[in-house]
């Protein structure tokens, strides 16, 4: 059985999704938001090409059954029953897609702005609303009826495909739980979908539906078996050239080692020559390794964007030559060598409040990125609460490994400022103001933030009252007491009433020392 260990081709899939958490970031590049959207449109195409492919064996089958019966009877009822239970999984996962791009398609209709897909909130309303886990379970329960109902149909025909099926769609053990780099269970659909950008989500769905499709070819390419023969001469019409890749993207510097195949049936017969070009400079043979029904590359992937491979495949048949043409491209990212550490609010953090902070490394989940700085706290995944102390400036470091083992490190220096002095307010008025005795003997005394960018409601602790001719008068609360009230009567109209020395807190901080808050003035109308 697969069990918790993951496959080759899993790792590799997982890796191109970590990567994807560097779009939680304020300053990722568009250039890479493109990138992986890309790969997106690409999958998206090959599970067209694959769904082509499986109709032709579905209909070689059924034509068998019809014209030579015996075994192929059995055969199309294995084929129908896998289409049918693919097929009704398929469209559940394109609802999920349509669900969650509802509000995107409002206003990008093709899904063509990926710099837009950077968030994941419509995935995790639909599957991680607080308290309730009921969808998230759901879809658990559709891979896993469908890997049962792959392995019941085919693999009690066929034992040896029972590991594959459990591998390709293995959802962590009886609990659906993987062991993650601390050693930690953590839920497989959680660690696979929770948080991450919509474009991700939207890749990693396609990329089931691939693993779906694939499953039916496997299937039928089983039931074909020796049915599947190359026709004695290999020529365009009857083969289109595929280029198949290890993953879907390769760091600046990598080697890459796709393989171009035929795609129709694929065969055994390998390549007798290799016209191809690489951005058009001649591949040579130590560029290449010849494989049955094409070629292994092992070029440098070259430098980020996108790569061409041109060309022809020679094949010799009875002395005579064809050539399959070959037009394939593949996409290279720059490799991350530093965090991207950005302040939600502006380039500053400001002392006695909570600073919201995103700290991420592009390449490497949240999860294994260490950030540290004096009152910095994690709140959820690249998102942390940053409430600096004494000092007029801190820093951040940030850390972690990529795949293939580099560190990457960074720190960062932020500004540290106070809150600027709140201004004092009467009926949520500054300044000066002209108020009737009987409004002014029923305010509410206060302060205000005015501009700033948090918003905190502060709370009035005490103020002084002073009406012209009679003495000050110190008041504990927001409201006029009894003393202030009666001097209030005795003022005339036309006399200004101070308001100052008003004293207030923050309650979700109120050990922060406000500075001194501005008075108000109030003329009296009567």
């Amino acid at each position: 059985m697969a069990g918790a260990k993951e496959t080759p081709r899993q790792k590799l899939i997982n890796l191109m999704y970590l990567v994807f958490i560097t779009m939680l970031a304020l300053n990722v590049s568009k250039e890479v938001l493109d990138g992986f959207g890309q790969m997106y449109v690409k999958i998206s195409d090959a599970n067209t090409r694959v769904s082509d492919s499986n109709s032709l064996l579905y209909e070689n089958i059924e034509v068998n059954a019809q014209e030579k019966k015996g075994k192929w009877i059995g055969h199309d009822r294995t084929a129908k029953e896998i289409k049918k239970v693919s097929d009704e999984f398929y469209a559940k996962i394109s609802d999920v897609i349509n669900t969650i791009t509802e509000k995107q398609r409002e206003k990008d209709p093709e899904l063509k702005e990926y710099a837009q897909m950077d968030k994941g909130e419509e995935l995790d309303m639909v599957f991680f609303k607080e308290g309730s886990d009921t969808a998230a379970t759901e879809f658990l329960d559709m891979i896993k009826n469908y890997k049962m109902n792959v392995i019941q149909v085919f693999g009690s025909q066929y034992p040896d495909y029972i590991e594959m099926v459990e591998a390709r769609f293995f959802t962590g053990d009886e609990n659906d739980n993987i062991i993650n780099a601390d050693g930690q269970d953590q839920k497989w659909f959680n660690a696979n979908y929770e948080g991450f950008p919509l474009v991700s989500s939207l890749a990693k769905f396609t990329m089931m539906q691939n693993d779906i499709r694939q499953t039916e070819h496997d299937v039928l390419i089983t039931l074909m078996g020796k049915e599947l023969k190359m026709s004695s001469t290999v020529n365009e019409s009857n083969y289109i050239s595929l280029l198949k890749t290890e993953k879907g993207a390769y760091y600046q510097g990598e080697t890459f080692d796709g393989s171009v195949v035929l795609g129709r049936k694929g065969g055994a017969q390998n390549p007798n020559r290799v016209e191809l070009t690489l951005d058009g400079r001649p591949l040579t043979e130590n560029d290449y390794d010849l494989i049955a029904g094409g070629i292994k590359l092992k070029v440098n992937a070259g430098n980020p964007g996108d790569h061409e491979i041109k060309g022809d495949l020679v094949f010799l048949n009875e002395g005579v030559e064809s050539k399959i043409p070959v037009v394939q491209s593949y996409a290279v990212i720059s490799k991350p060598n530093s965090a991207v550490i950005s302040a939600d609010k502006m380039n500053v953090v400001y002392r006695g409040v909570e600073n919201p902070m995103t700290i991420s490394i592009p390449g490497i989940p949240d999860n294994k990125v260490n950030a540290s700085a004096p009152g910095l706290k994690r709140a959820r995944g690249s998102k942390y609460n940053m409430i600096p102390g004494k000092g007029r400036e801190i820093s951040i470091s940030a850390s972690g490994s990529l795949p293939d083992g580099q560190r990457v490190s960074t720190t960062t220096k932020f500004r540290i400022k106070d809150i600027p002095a709140p201004q004092g307010t009467v009926r949520k008025q500054t300044g000066s103001i002209t108020i009737p005795k009987s409004s002014l003997e029923i305010s509410s005394i206060g302060a205000v933030l005015e501009d700033f960018d948090f918003d905190i409601t502060l709370k009035t602790v005490s103020f002084k009252f002073k009406v012209p001719g009679q003495p000050t008068i110190n008041i504990s609360g927001d409201k006029l007491d009894a003393r202030a009230k009666s001097a209030l009567r005795r003022a005339r109209a036309g006399q200004s009433i101070q308001i100052f020395d008003i004293k207030v807190v923050n309650p979700k901080n109120p050990s922060y020392k406000f500075k001194k808050i501005s008075p108000v003035i109030c003329e009296l109308v009567n």
